[in-house]
């Protein structure tokens, strides 16, 4: 096991590598001008050029990619374009946010997921499953913005007319060991906005896996032994039907990462999302190359993660 997770940590590096090309390549055919948007379109020539060598612009790509690559082993990006911090520290700073928001909006999900999959499998073809089926077919369509406004409008109207003053949710990030209430308040609304959506989705892929996996023969012994239904779901098919969720979950956990843009945008969250959003416009190299890096290096820890929680609920499964 520690062999193959030695392997599998060090095929990080080369993916790292090809992904720091491409992102510092692309970032560069953005039209514009780092220096003009740091100063504004008015600033005369003389000043963006001092600006630019300032910040390395007037060097050859080779030589810019060299630095980049160096300041990234070391784990130091360099110094973001246009907030004059380091991109690092920048990038670690709104972490926390999203990460809460991804751990809440995955808990809502499966909450809601696994239940209805596991309901809409045992009910097969009645109209319990085609009810559940419609739903949540219906839900993978609405666009998550749309639905962050709705939600938010809705809470405004609600609370309106209730205490006779509208709540907001407080966009402050303040952690959970410090004031749970408040870390719940801020974080609810935009956690169901994403874990509805991630719901629909999981619940396709469970009931999948659970009717398929209900058609074992293990799962036909252990009726004829004449265990209970329940137990049968519970301990021998759901356990086994987790298999390829684990992996959608894990794809989906990391996707989320670079996915919450519009969701931190509709609740004005201080998220990895937005300062993405922020780094492009402002066309900050540096920034952005941090951000993209960091989205990767989550992506293939995920996949590591999913590929070891095979072994656990798959005692068939070995690493070498």
């Amino acid at each position: 096991m520690i062999r193959y997770i030695a392997g599998r940590l060090l095929l990080i590096l080369p993916v790292l590598f090809g992904v720091s090309i491409v992102a510092f390549m692309l970032i560069r055919l953005i039209p514009g001008n780092p220096a003009v948007a740091i100063l504004g379109e008015r600033a005369t020539p003389e000043l963006i050029a001092r600006v630019e060598n300032q910040l390395g612009l007037n060097l050859p790509l080779w030589r810019q990619y060299v630095h980049f690559l160096g300041n990234a082993w070391r784990g130091e990006f360099g110094l973001s374009f246009f907030y004059g911090q380091n991109a690092t520290t920048l990038t670690l700073e709104r972490i926390p946010i999203t990460l809460l928001l991804i751990c809440y909006a995955a808990l809502i999900g499966l909450a809601i997921a696994v239940p209805f999959a596991t309901l809409a499998a045992v009910r097969r073809e009645t109209v319990v499953d085609h009810a559940i089926r419609l739903v949540f077919t219906a839900t993978i369509g609405i666009p998550s913005f749309w639905l962050g406004i709705v939600s938010l409008l809705l809470v405004l109207n609600l609370t309106s007319a209730m205490f006779g003053r509208p709540w907001m949710p407080p966009i402050e990030y303040v952690p959970i060991w410090v004031d749970p209430l408040r870390n719940l308040s801020m974080a609810f609304l935009p956690a169901v906005t994403v874990g509805y959506r991630y719901a629909a989705v999981s619940m396709r892929m469970t009931r999948s896996a659970m009717l398929e996996v209900m058609q074992e023969d293990y799962i036909r012994t252990a009726r004829a032994k004449g265990l209970i239904n329940k137990l049968i779901i519970n301990r021998h098919a759901l356990k086994n039907a987790l298999l390829p969720v684990v992996t959608l979950i894990g794809i989906e956990f990391a996707f989320l990462i670079g996915g919450l843009v519009v969701t931190e945008q509709v609740f004005n969250l201080n998220g990895v999302g937005r300062l993405f959003v922020q780094a492009v416009q402002n066309q900050d190299y540096t920034l952005t190359q941090a951000l993209v890096m960091l989205t990767v290096m989550v992506f293939v820890i995920c996949n590591l993660i999913v590929d070891l929680l095979y072994a656990w609920l798959d005692p068939r499964i070995r690493f070498s």
